[in-house]
């Protein structure tokens, strides 16, 4: 790959040892820790089908599969009979309630996920859901149903008829990827796909309590992107996620998918390359590379591109079976953090099987921004064993926290400059097939970590659907 960027050259090839500073964490601040305090049963007979090497109820790219809100939890997914249910539940409860929203899975695709989102400025719970590069059904709730959870009934009166547009709104007939995104001034945000896997863009759209309204894109898919192997002229941006933080930044890390395989050493192997990082300070209206320039206008013409500078900050060749769609959060001082994998070159520098290739040598990296605006990256020394993806939250002391597939969990400490990863909790009873969803809103709001993981079967054969809980330090 001959293109580069001055950041994306200091971490080349390296992975690089953190300096502790001012960033550093008080000795009285407590390490990473995980203490199971329950694990409660959504559904013991839930869809099961495995499509992409996952589970339409558990792919962890799902934003808010699980979400907690004024007390309650949060929780959707399809039953055995294909039915989309939401359930909820009062925190430290054990029990759930559900409602079914009148929608039924149309067909066996694990990307047809179901996504969560509130509008705090109406109190609505907000529903996308079964889209793989075509339509979606959109589904809300009677305004204050958010607010008041106790003293409204939770039945599906209380939520409105399935819908194939945003309240007459129509986006695309090539949407994937619905991520719902609550704005700090109470308005809400839905982050999608236009077109298809490596020709895509992506978009955003935006509801004020009273309508929603299409922003437009803010990628581009076109531009030529050049290998050792060869280029293509296609492609679409795959976000690690898309979050504000505490002070109303909008940040996202990402990697590009391309088009043509020509890329690649092996047309075994898959064509995701580099990891970028752009972010907003006007609700993504513009984006911003890592040195503060615009590099795109959401609805412009100009729109962040392969070809553009400074969004690389950890490069890689589509040689290594890079993972799209992974893992970020951002923490109490609004430094951006995510969580990447891939093959690492020890183990060759072609692989020439996704699957096999990823679940004998991929590794997981930390990689995050200091204090000082120094880009770090440090491996997780957690053999991956599963082609797919890993979590990343911190808690309030801003320990970081890997959730791998089949629910092991790992943690590094900010005191160590997040370099002391170890395993925390191994998985052991979960019997979990892969991904999981993690409930970031409870992270955030109460310091305990809630896990939605689905048992292994076989074939079409349901299985139980659960939400582990653990607490973080307090």
């Amino acid at each position: 790959m001959k293109r580069r960027t001055l950041l994306g050259a200091a971490l080349a090839g390296t992975v690089v040892t953190p300096v502790l500073g001012a960033g550093t964490a008080r000795a009285a601040d407590p390490g990473p820790s995980v203490t199971q305090t329950g694990n409660t049963t959504l559904d013991s007979q839930a869809i099961f089908f495995v499509s992409y090497d996952g589970l339409v109820n558990n792919n962890s790219f799902q934003k808010n599969g699980l979400l907690t809100y004024k007390g309650y939890q949060y929780a959707v997914w399809y039953t055995a009979d294909r039915n989309a249910v939401v359930g909820r539940r009062v925190l430290g409860g054990t029990t759930w309630s559900t409602v079914k929203v009148g929608h039924t899975l149309r067909y066996n695709d694990s990307h047809n996920v179901i996504s969560m989102g509130v509008s705090k400025v109406d109190g609505r719970l907000h529903l996308n859901m079964d889209s793989h590069s075509d339509g979606f059904t959109y589904v809300k709730s009677v305004a204050g149903l958010m607010d008041n959870p106790a003293g409204l009934s939770w039945t599906t009166s209380r939520f409105g008829a399935p819908q194939s547009t945003l309240d007459g709104l129509a986006l695309t007939s090539q949407f994937t990827y619905p991520q719902f995104v609550s704005m700090p001034d109470g308005r809400l945000q839905l982050s999608y796909r236009v077109g298809i896997s490596g020709n895509g863009r992506n978009a955003i759209a935006e509801y004020n309590g009273t309508s929603w309204t299409n922003l437009g894109e803010w990628t581009s898919s076109t531009g030529t992107y050049t290998s050792e192997h060869g280029s293509s002229t296609a492609r679409n941006m795959y976000l690690h996620g898309i979050d504000y933080d505490k002070n109303g930044r909008l940040h996202s890390f990402f990697t590009w998918r391309e088009q043509n395989g020509a890329v690649m050493c092996s047309s075994g192997g898959i064509t995701n390359h580099d990891t970028g990082y752009v972010y907003s300070d006007d609700r993504g209206r513009t984006w911003r590379n890592n040195a503060g320039t615009v590099v795109g206008t959401t609805g412009g013409s100009d729109r962040v591109s392969v070809t553009d500078a400074g969004l690389v900050v950890d490069p890689l060749n589509p040689d290594h079976s890079l993972m799209n769609q992974e893992s970020q959060f951002t923490d109490s001082a609004g430094l951006p953090h995510a969580i990447i994998s891939y093959v690492p070159g020890r183990f060759g520098q072609c692989t020439t099987n996704y699957v096999a290739n990823r679940t004998a040598n991929g590794r997981a990296f930390h990689v995050r921004k200091n204090a000082s605006g120094t880009w770090q990256k440090t491996e997780i020394p957690v053999v991956l064993g599963s082609s797919q993806r890993t979590k990343l939250v911190l808690d309030k002391y801003d320990n970081a926290y890997a959730i791998f597939p089949f629910g092991r969990i790992a943690g590094a400490s900010k005191a160590s400059g997040h370099t002391d990863w170890k395993l925390l909790f191994d998985g052991s009873g979960l019997n979990a097939f892969g991904e999981v969803v993690v409930d970031e809103t409870r992270v955030v709001q109460e310091n305990v970590l809630s896990v939605m993981y689905q048992e292994k079967s076989s074939g079409t054969t349901p299985s139980a659907l659960h939400v582990v809980d653990f607490r973080l330090p307090a």
